[in-house]
């Protein structure tokens, strides 16, 4: 069953002088349950801008995307914060995380802006998550007393905390050593693969490209399979050289234990009868989720 679909989708802008700059062209994609894909691309191919319109931050120009089966063009902006919230997670190349925050905060800040259980549990939720990517000792560390690798670990667990049905990875080992790298890509397909959620991969590395299950080649705007990684050509380096990555499988080592609160830790509140209230809204870094009613903290 497919989740997103793309057809005949453009992005055209204006520039400055008034004459149109085509970025994206005529792209068809379906992305299906719990898979991976790869996109590579050399710089300024439209890779990024592809990815926001995945994620439902930009609106093409022409074409058409579907998202679960419903059209997307006329929706509005409160909805169509929602489904982003809801369905997308997004891990970028730099970490953004929010300095003078604990783990546990960053970890925590997309449920800032969801409903009910979720906003009300998102300690625990994002304890948990931290827990699932190997942090669970590192709940209260503050970023700069984090590695670069525990950095993006961090970013992952953000990504996943809402339990979206499709993880957006911008080249998310771009800022790491290639150790480093691996293992944090090792990492996010097997979380991905232990939730079900699709991963679409922005990689000019040939070892994450090559692990994924289809792999695409965007070129001027325009988006083509390629069988072998290899084939993608001068979008990316293809002499680079990675450390290996194993493939996530069932037989993959076992996650790390769940998140369990200690007895004496309070249990946050889950009013009965009480209707949230609208947060005051803080403009952050990477303030891309959905706003929604919710209770100050």
């Amino acid at each position: 069953m497919s989740i997103v679909e793309l057809r005949g989708v453009g992005k055209t802008v204006r520039l400055p002088t008034g004459e149109p700059l085509q970025i994206l062209a005529g792209v068809d994609l379906v992305l299906g349950e719990g898979e991976h894909v790869a996109i590579v691309g050399r710089s300024g191919s439209g890779k990024s801008t592809l990815l926001n319109l995945l994620g439902l931050l930009d609106n093409p120009t022409a074409g058409e995307y579907r998202l679960h089966g419903e059209s997307t063009h006329r929706l509005s902006e409160v909805r169509r914060s929602r489904l982003r919230g809801e369905t997308f997670g997004f891990v970028f190349q730099q970490f953004n995380l929010l300095s003078g925050r604990t783990a546990t905060e960053n970890a925590g800040v997309p449920l800032r802006y969801a409903v009910g259980r979720q906003f009300w549990q998102r300690t625990r939720l994002a304890r948990e998550a931290l827990t699932q990517v190997g942090l669970g000792e590192r709940l209260d560390a503050m970023p700069d007393k984090l590695s670069g690798g525990e950095q993006q670990r961090v970013a992952i667990a953000r990504a996943l905390v809402r339990s979206p049905q499709v993880i957006l990875a911008d080249e998310p080992t771009g800022a790491l050593d290639l150790d480093t790298g691996a293992s944090v890509m090792n990492l996010l397909q097997q979380v991905c693969f232990e939730r079900g959620a699709t991963l679409v991969t922005i990689t000019h590395d040939p070892a994450i490209a090559a692990r994924a299950d289809r792999c695409y080649r965007l070129d001027h705007g325009y988006l083509s399979a390629v069988d072998d990684p290899r084939e993608a050509g001068d979008g990316w380096d293809a002499t680079a050289q990675t450390a290996p990555i194993e493939p996530a499988t069932a037989a993959h080592e076992p996650a790390p234990a769940r998140y369990e609160p200690a007895p004496d830790e309070p249990a946050e509140p889950v009013p009965a009868d009480e209707e949230p209230v609208e947060p005051t809204r803080v403009m952050e870094p990477l303030d891309i989720f959905p706003p929604t009613k919710a209770a100050d903290e």
